[in-house]
């Protein structure tokens, strides 16, 4: 494994370095960075099959536009942690603040603790499980993917929601504009069933409750319009 100091080096000659060693496609695959000190920006735009450690807690939007790479960060995470991601893995031990996620198009977030306000706000197909509790507007506008919450939900969830699947285990305080609860079906099992696999997940798909959107909202209608 190679280790990456921020002690010892800034953080563009180490994101450099991390961006260069994901598409060489040799056997440097492994890394991890110490001393993090809540950087922003850290491990971004990875486009290879690389696996990064990093030893402490980060600031803004670590692992953001991810691809292919899988990124563990041993603390928690700031604001738009795997923002834009769009393939790979990105596991945060601790909790992630606001809109962890955030128009993901792919691959899967894992966050260990809890998430603030507006997780995956606006998602387009990234996989998101949350092991703790999720705060307000949760899944703001979220278009595709999957949101997977252990614990409770805040305020206005799913609010604006297109065609994500949500699914939470605890209470909802309120559900957003358009967002309704669902009937779980055997397919929306054997979603749930791989996703807390693959997450490691203690929880089982039968203690979950689905929600999605009514879709009253795709196209105004103003017999609707105390809905907007």
């Amino acid at each position: 494994m190679q280790t990456l100091d921020l002690a010892q080096s800034d953080l563009r000659t180490l994101n450099a370095t991390l961006q260069t060693a994901a598409t060489a496609g040799g056997n440097e695959t492994a890394w991890e960075v110490v001393n993090p000190r809540g950087a922003h920006a850290l491990a971004v735009g990875l486009d290879g099959p690389l696996s990064v450690t990093v030893r402490g807690s980060t600031g803004y939007y670590c692992a953001g536009m991810n691809k292919q790479a899988t990124v563990q960060v041993a603390g928690s995470a700031g604001p738009g942690v795997a923002e834009n991601m769009m393939s790979g893995t990105v596991v945060v031990e601790g909790d992630a603040s606001q809109y962890a996620g955030a128009t993901g198009r792919g691959g899967l977030l894992v966050v260990k603790g809890n998430a603030s306000s507006r997780c995956g706000i606006s998602m387009k197909g990234i996989d998101i499980v949350v092991f703790g509790n999720v705060g307000h507007m949760s899944a703001f506008m979220a278009q595709a993917g999957t949101l997977v919450v252990l614990g409770d939900a805040g305020e206005a969830l799913g609010d604006s929601l297109y065609e994500a699947r949500l699914f939470v285990r605890g209470s909802v305080r309120s559900l957003g504009a358009d967002c309704v609860e669902k009937e779980m079906r055997p397919e929306h099992h054997a979603l749930l069933a791989d996703l807390l696999e693959r997450a490691g997940a203690p929880a089982a798909p039968e203690e979950f409750r689905r929600y999605g959107s009514a879709r009253r909202l795709y196209n105004f209608d103003i017999d609707n319009a105390s809905a907007y």
